[in-house]
């Protein structure tokens, strides 16, 4: 055989069994088996890659051009989504800040607030302008932790748009949730460590020493200058209104500063319009967006925030199955072996392409999101995007940086610089040792295996990690927070028995088979699941073939019989009248 038949015979089989290379290419059946072979050379991934004929250069170029068209919608989808989610909970999110409580309180509104306003930089930003006048610097700490735990939802989210295959939903939610263990894990170490030491904050107030902050102008990314314009046609969300009621100066009521809308008579544009609330206007442009109503009240705005979000959510997922799609059909008979050649470097130049990636993006959710269908696909492996993951970390820190340069104070400065050392040491702590690593991307790849068992995991995962625990701890700590010895013993009562509980649940999974049990549970469902999907289909099957056999065997109709029997009954009562 030469090589050309070789080439042809590899590109028409289907499993590496017919394929005389006997590798594994994207598309085989037997795709998920591990390749025991030497890793590809340079020279096979420069022929994979620009070796070809001019009939598939052109279907190449056609391929990057669709998949660049989902890229950008994509990216449009997830600045919708955040201009949504600002609008819909921006009242709800900026109520959380402004008290200056305990440090469990200060890391749940970190989450919840960066949960509702589907932006950590939004959070960390807000933060920090209330550094000084409304929070204390080390309140502020722990809110940039939990904002760091929060952001991870987004691409969490994302991966549950590859739900329709199961391996490609295990590879994905691993690939995603690879970023929530390492933060979750970050913070169950510097948290406590923050409270007995105050780590964080000795060490960046040794920073500010002698710093002086100078006003200067905030810096977007170069993509979003290209997303955030057509975004800003739809919706754009007053993070002046957020923020004012983050610091008690506003609200969302009538009279308090937003609503009602004032706008002069005639088409409202950004000089026209002298007030706004929730959702303002462009003064670039002039322009105001179209769900901007000049005489909408703020639950108008609200009802307009959901509409929007939903919308986003629907033109997501769109993108991301054709994104998923045209990338499918682009790798689709390509080597493995070259795919994971072409993408593995070195693990310290993956985390600079993160950073860089979300420097040029001012979003590590959007760099996560973005990645993440990569890994449920397969050409990006759990390893590799790890540290694309940490250097994204990396990278959303500079919005925070770039918001404290526009604050008159070193505080604002000081926890920013704790934003950026929270994640470096986390670096410290969970990547240059390999044994280290194996703790988030173990217990990532234990959550991607859930999905396996039970599809609905991630939505039961998202509920409980974002939302149910954050405000379960939240409203714990609240009892501290009162200046009554009946609450705080009635709080430590309840601290108690949560602790109890937990002692008794970790006995539990790993002394009474509850992790069996759990297993069973989840497997039960997606049975039942799957059962439930295919059962009309079963159904209409059974019926072809028992009409089949019956039209075989001669077999009478049910109603043929109850026909029969009608008319022997008839017969009988004849004969009972004659």
């Amino acid at each position: 055989m030469t090589d050309n038949d070789n080439k042809q015979a590899s590109k028409q089989a289907t499993s590496r069994k017919d394929r005389p290379t006997g590798s594994i290419h994207f598309g085989d059946e037997d795709f998920e088996l591990e390749e025991n072979m030497a890793d590809a050379t340079w020279r096979e991934v420069f022929e994979a890659c620009c070796v070809h004929s001019a009939a598939e250069w052109g279907w190449i170029a056609v391929g990057v051009l669709t998949a660049f068209f989902f890229l950008y919608f994509f990216l449009f989808a997830l600045e919708l989504m955040g201009s949504g989610a600002k609008v819909m909970t921006g009242c709800k999110a900026g109520a959380l800040f402004g008290d200056d409580t305990n440090p469990v309180a200060g890391l749940m509104v970190g989450i919840l607030a960066t949960v509702l306003l589907q932006s950590s930089s939004t959070t960390t930003s807000i933060v920090i302008s209330l550094i000084g006048s409304a929070i204390s610097v080390s309140q502020g700490i722990y809110m940039i932790m939990g904002a760091n735990i929060g952001t991870t939802v987004t691409n969490t989210i994302v991966s549950m748009g590859q739900m329709a295959d199961a391996n490609q939903l295990e590879r994905a939610f691993a690939g995603a949730t690879v970023h929530d263990m390492f933060n979750y894990m970050t913070v169950a170490i510097l948290f406590p460590l923050e409270i007995i030491t105050g780590y964080l904050r000795h060490l960046t107030k040794a920073m500010v020493k002698n710093a002086t902050v100078k006003d200067g102008e905030s810096w977007e990314g170069p993509v979003k200058k290209f997303v955030s314009p057509l975004g800003d046609k739809i919706i754009k969300s007053n993070s002046k209104l957020i923020t004012a009621v983050a610091k008690g100066t506003g609200s969302c009521d009538e009279g308090d500063g937003f609503y009602p809308i004032l706008c002069e008579p005639g088409e409202p544009t950004a000089s026209r319009c002298k007030q706004v609330g929730l959702i303002s206007c462009n003064s670039d442009d002039d322009t105001c967006p179209s769900f901007f109503q000049p005489d909408a009240t703020a639950k108008d705005d609200k009802v307009s925030g959901g509409v929007v979000f939903f919308l986003s959510i629907v033109i997501l997922f769109i993108c991301l199955l054709g994104l998923v799609t045209v990338l499918q059909k682009m790798l689709l008979g390509m080597s493995t072996r070259v795919v994971y050649k072409a993408t593995d470097v070195n693990g310290y130049l993956a985390m600079l392409i993160g950073c860089g990636m979300t420097l040029l993006v001012q979003s590590s959710s959007i760099t996560t999101s973005t990645l993440t269908p990569l890994v449920g696909m397969g050409a990006i492996r759990l390893e590799q995007m790890y540290p694309l993951t940490l250097g994204a970390n990396i990278g959303t820190t500079v919005t925070g940086l770039l918001a404290s340069l526009v604050s008159d104070s070193t505080g604002s400065l000081q926890v920013a610089l704790a934003h950026l050392m929270f994640n470096v040491t986390g670096i410290v702590i969970f990547y240059p040792i390999p044994y280290m690593r194996t703790f988030p991307l173990n217990a990532a790849r234990q959550l991607g295996k859930a999905t396996r068992m039970w599809r609905g995991f991630p939505v039961m995962y998202i509920a409980v990690m974002f939302v149910l625990v954050p405000m379960l701890f939240l409203g714990v700590s609240f009892f501290f927070t009162k200046d009554s010895k009946g609450m705080t013993v009635l709080g430590s009562l309840v601290v108690v028995l949560l602790f109890l509980g937990a002692v008794y649940a970790t006995y539990w999974w790993r002394f009474k088979d509850g992790k069996q049990e759990c297993i069973d549970c989840f497997e039960k469902r997606e049975r039942v699941r799957v059962t439930m999907k295919d059962l009309p289909e079963d159904m209409e099957f059974l019926k072809a073939k028992v009409a089949a056999l019956m039209e075989h065997t001669g077999l009478p109709e049910e109603e043929d019989e109850e026909k029969q029997a009608d008319k022997v009954t008839d017969d009988e009562d004849d004969e009972v009248a004659a």
